[in-house]
């Protein structure tokens, strides 16, 4: 018989052995059809490998598409010169913003790359008493989700104290739908810090795997206690390594990117993670499989992640295995990226409600809307400041005092900025205030990307600048601003649902590189300025955030009044 293709003189990495070894590969309908050592088989099409390394096409089960500010044929393009040929999306940004309209008018994208989706379970991540969303995912948008075949988990679990709550759990009534339909459906889970009783709680119910920031001891606890882990970027350190590498916890983690923005895409994706595993002192066999088989196994992708017949094609030649420099990638056996070479993927395009374009519901601001004023007309106030790590998206709680000078808050004097969040759904000119240490020097940014709610989140340092940051991020429906002395030095364009682009990557990746490093000019300082400041906002990330409704203690879920208390200046 003739079969389509045949891949030879390449050295084979077989999954089962974690080695690799010279041969040949046949390909039939967009299958392997065929390993073996010798040219048995008559081919239409024959590439000679010529000894490069060939291993499957990269697997990625933890991700958000919203998180690059892009849509799915964008990122499709993009992912895919990078050898990753198939992702588990949770949308649960374009959840919050849209509801279920949101994820399944992604869902109607076609693209080249596979995407399949994880079921948002935490839309809102905590619930309406705490932050003002755009919509929200009940049993009853699960139970018609659940039913089509792209659905392949239930996203990340994020509410910790509802789903372990005593009385009524939407989080285990989401769950429970999920297991009715089929049981064996994968649970995603969020549970950073989580340890002892409480992690025994978050298993019981029915969560069963971790993507958030591990620790080598709570890499142990949580795979002791049967936890599947997925291990991103900011997990990936010398001692973490060390652990899964130590104590054979291959079949155990997958690695996963979480986040990639724009702007980094170009640099790479799912491949650069697993290059760092290796670097870090993971032998690249088990590197590659974890980010292949394990993935695939997790997700019962029983089709893909390994070079075997029957399974689908898609793969990767690598000249360099260390460097893992990729030459070429075929997605069911089409050549779709090739080294030094333009290779056009056609993707459809894109279809989106024309109201996701007309989606930012909010009054634009003026200067009266940063002007806080305080019962007391002078003395001091203690006052509650979130305090941002430079290398993490978490934060430290303070308390710091602030001079009150005519019924004013000196925040500015005190070397703090200003953050405000607008409710941008409903109209109701709702604002809520929160201080912080260590974000900005001068100027201002502004946001419609703020976690996980996306209300508009505005924080400066200068009045006039944040009323500019903020007005521009309403006129234009949406975006990514810095302004200083009323100029705007950046803007990324964000115009669908105030989160995502339709503009091609690469523009928008300019647009969020120029905002990048115009937050730097500003003084930001941190490993990823943009991530930093949009989950200032995030009520489940600890350890002190900020929503449309308030100053959050995410510990406890309780507000945190601005002041604590006012008091005589005794000097």
């Amino acid at each position: 018989m003739k079969v389509n293709q045949l891949i030879k003189n390449a050295y084979i990495y077989n999954t089962f052995t974690q080695s690799f070894k010279k041969g040949n590969v046949y390909v039939l309908d967009g299958k392997f059809y065929h390993i073996s050592s010798s040219e048995c088989l008559e081919s239409e099409e024959v590439i000679d490998a010529n000894g490069q390394y060939m291993i499957p096409g990269l697997i990625d089960i933890h991700m958000h598409i919203e998180s690059s500010m892009t849509i799915p044929n964008e990122f499709s393009k993009a992912v895919l010169k990078h050898g990753v040929t198939t992702v588990v999306a949770d949308p649960h940004e374009i959840a919050n913003v849209f509801g279920i309209d949101g994820i399944q008018s992604y869902m109607s994208n076609a693209t080249t790359l596979d995407i399949f989706y994880g079921i948002p379970s935490s839309v809102p991540s905590t619930n309406a008493s705490l932050e003002t969303t755009g919509g929200k995912i009940e049993p009853h948008h699960v139970r018609k989700l659940v039913q089509d075949p792209r659905i392949l988990c239930l996203g990340e679990v994020m509410n910790f104290k509802d789903l372990t709550n005593s009385n009524y759990s939407l989080t285990r009534d989401i769950i429970k739908v999920c297991h009715d339909h089929y049981f064996g459906l994968p649970i995603e889970g969020h549970c950073p810090k989580i340890t002892g009783l409480d992690l025994s709680k978050y298993i019981y119910y029915g969560v069963d795997a971790d993507h958030t920031q591990q620790s080598p001891s709570s890499i142990v606890e949580k795979i002791e206690n049967g936890m599947f882990l997925e291990i991103q970027r900011k997990s990936m350190t010398q001692e973490n390594i060390q652990v899964l590498v130590e104590n054979q916890f291959y079949e155990y983690f997958a690695i996963v990117t979480d986040d990639v923005m724009a702007d980094h895409l170009e640099e790479g994706h799912l491949n650069l993670l697993v290059k760092l595993a290796s670097d870090l002192g993971m032998p690249i066999t088990k590197a590659i499989y974890c980010a292949t088989y394990t993935p695939a196994r997790r997700m019962h992708l029983i089709d893909r992640g390994t070079i075997a017949p029957g399974k689908i094609a898609d793969f990767i030649l690598l000249k360099d295995l260390n460097d893992f420099s990729i030459q070429s990638v075929y997605k069911k056996g089409k050549c779709v990226y090739q080294h030094n070479q333009n290779i056009v993927i056609e993707e459809s395009k894109p279809q989106f409600p024309d109201y996701f374009y007309q989606s930012i519901h909010c009054q634009k601001a003026t200067h009266q809307d940063f002007d806080i004023i305080v019962d007391m007309e002078n003395g001091k106030a203690l006052c509650h400041v979130i305090e941002i790590e430079k290398h993490t998206t978490f934060t430290h709680h303070r308390q710091e005092e602030v001079n009150v000078v005519n019924h004013r808050l000196q925040w500015k004097e005190a070397g703090l900025s200003l953050l405000t969040v607008f409710e941008r759904y409903n109209g109701t000119g709702k604002k809520c205030y929160a201080f912080v240490r260590g974000a900005l020097q001068e100027g201002a940014i502004a946001s419609s990307w703020a976690h996980d709610h996306h209300n508009l989140i505005v924080m400066g340092r200068n009045i006039d600048d944040m009323v500019k940051a903020q007005n521009e991020i309403v006129e234009r429906q949406g975006g990514y601003v810095a302004v200083k002395d009323q100029d705007i030095l950046a803007f990324a364009q964000l115009n669908i649902g105030g989160i995502v682009s339709d503009l091609p990557i690469e523009v928008l990746s300019s647009q969020l590189k120029e905002v990048r490093h115009a937050m730097k000019q500003l003084g930001y300082c941190h490993d990823n300025e943009i991530m930093s400041f949009s989950t200032l906002s995030l009520p489940v990330s600890p350890q002190i955030k900020v929503t449309d409704k308030g100053i959050i203690d995410t510990y406890t879920q309780n507000f945190v009044p601005l002041v604590e208390k006012f008091y005589e200046d005794k000097n």
